[in-house]
């Protein structure tokens, strides 16, 4: 109206659009419009966009429907009023109403939950598999870990294990042993959901069983209660139990190796995680354990025990388990596949040597479960004394004056480390050549480079042109060397002594 007026008035339509600041363009589309047109055209697209005239008929639908989706209230916006706005404004149009009218959003069907009773001691433990993502401090990068996680279904005693790569059958089994070795017994029933690792289907209630896993089940002894499909919920406490060790272990933790991860793990589960009175039990976990772990059932032999030899396999911490604890060797006792033979002298528990029965530690045998018996002794490798292989290393260097400085050094230069140092040097003299070596040696006190890489590269590098000499003489075996026949002219001692009073000399 104001643009028709004004032009009635006698201005321009570049005046009018300067006035009202509007583009010129548009001045010139509502002047050539009828009253009837712009109704029809304008006035209609505005209602269409403006969602909040119709905001008491979408709070009738969102009172009758709860459900309603934000999508499906703007397709019947545009069924019933032909609404044209984006899907992001009208979730947002609906959540504004929802809140403003105090509506949530509800889901169609709720189901109904009821209370269990706690089954009684010994007789249920829940197991399952988790995965948390956690930042590794080495790559900087985040990093996703793995984990099995057991609960006593009464006490509510936890029990975990970290991996780096997802689980196969094997590992699971290995887990579920370590587990019932942990605590000294197994449970009569334990309840999975369903896996691959452990059930190929569940045939109506014929559960079929992986190969591995059946096998081990049978030897074992225990039952085995199967969640139905899609309903984790029928195993609440271990679902939990995982989201526990999530967010109040691994959550903002750094990862260094997975052996000082699950160290930091059992630790934490003696301290936190079956320490703290239980939400629900309003009981501490760990005493509740000490009284359930009586009606627990004894594992069956293994293939690790024998009748008359008890062995145990060297974990990569340098541990063994024994009657639900772990005991210490001391460093660089593991190596894949390495077992060693218990002893048990009345409380002592001596590990020997599966070979030549070398006792390699004795520990007192604790009553107690789940704990970690540890020689400090057995947290570094004494072995050797440093002072000793250095001895040793500058014997089999010839006891020169090079090699006194270069060890000498090394050994200072890299205190933190020496005794990694001399581990190689002692390595590249056992697999190189003593010509080699010397000539290295040399180099590397000549040039002020004292590490025991340097050494090693330094050893191959001059090894390899010995070779290249070797293979060019083996090339011309009658290619001799010729010894030089000139000899230096020699002077009388006369013309020295005339050169020491100042004579002349030729």
């Amino acid at each position: 109206m104001q643009i028709h007026s004004m032009k009635n008035q006698g201005f321009s339509k570049r005046q009018v659009a300067e006035k009202l600041q509007l583009n010129f363009r548009t001045v010139s589309k509502y002047l050539s419009m009828t009253p009837e047109e712009y109704n029809q055209t304008i006035l209609n697209r505005e209602r269409r966009r403006n969602l909040g005239l119709y905001e008491g008929v979408v709070v009738d639908w969102l009172k009758k429907h709860p459900d309603m989706t934000a999508a499906q209230v703007l397709d019947w916006l545009k069924e019933h009023y032909q609404v044209c706005v984006s899907e992001r404004s009208a979730r947002r149009f609906v959540e504004g109403v929802r809140k403003k009218y105090s509506i949530p959003k509800t889901k169609g069907h709720e189901r109904q939950y009821s209370a269990v009773e706690d089954p009684p001691m010994g007789h249920q433990m829940q197991v399952d598999l988790g995965v948390a993502y956690v930042f590794d401090f080495y790559t900087r990068n985040y990093l996703k870990l793995y984990c099995v996680a057991c609960v006593l279904s009464h006490s509510r005693y936890k029990w975990g294990e970290w991996y780096t790569k997802p689980l196969t059958s094997g590992q699971l089994i290995d887990a579920l042993s370590e587990c019932f070795e942990a605590l000294g017994g197994m449970t009569k029933e334990l309840v999975f959901d369903q896996d691959r690792l452990l059930a190929v289907d569940e045939n109506y209630g014929d559960i079929i069983f992986a190969k591995e896993f059946e096998q081990f089940r049978l030897s074992s002894g225990f039952e085995v209660y199967l969640c139905r499909g899609g309903d984790p919920e029928s195993k609440g406490k271990v679902e939990a139990t995982v989201k526990y060790f999530k967010n109040n272990f691994a959550k903002n933790r750094y990862f260094t190796n997975i052996d000082i991860w699950n160290e930091s793990f059992e630790d934490w589960l003696d301290r936190t995680g079956n320490a703290k009175v239980h939400g629900i039990t309003k009981k501490v976990p760990a005493e509740v354990f000490e009284q359930e772990r009586l009606f627990l059932k004894p594992v069956p032999s293994t293939k690790r025990s024998v009748e008359d030899i008890v062995t145990r396999l060297v974990h990569k911490n340098n541990t063994i388990f024994y009657e639900g604890n772990r005991y210490s060797l001391p460093l660089g006792t593991y190596r894949p596949g390495r077992k060693v033979v218990l002893d048990i002298d009345g409380d002592i528990l001596k590990i020997r040597d599966d070979f030549d029965a070398f006792v390699i530690a004795e520990h007192k045998i604790s009553k107690n479960k789940g704990e970690l018996v540890q020689n400090n002794n057995h947290k570094r490798d004494t072995s050797k004394k440093l002072d000793s292989v250095q001895a040793g290393l500058l014997t089999a260097l010839g006891a020169s004056e090079d090699a006194e400085i270069f060890l000498t050094q090394v050994r200072c230069l890299k205190a933190r480390y020496a005794r990694d140092q001399f581990s190689l040097i002692e390595k590249t003299l056992n697999t190189h050549t003593g010509i080699a070596i010397d000539k290295a040696l040399n180099f590397c006190v000549t040039n002020s480079l004292f590490s025991a890489v340097e050494f090693r590269n330094a050893v191959e590098y001059f090894e390899a042109h010995l070779e290249k000499e070797l293979e060019e003489v083996s090339r011309h075996p009658k290619v001799t060397v010729l010894k030089a026949t000139v000899t230096a002219k020699k002077r009388e001692l006369s013309e020295y002594e005339r050169v020491v009073k100042g004579g002349d000399s030729e």
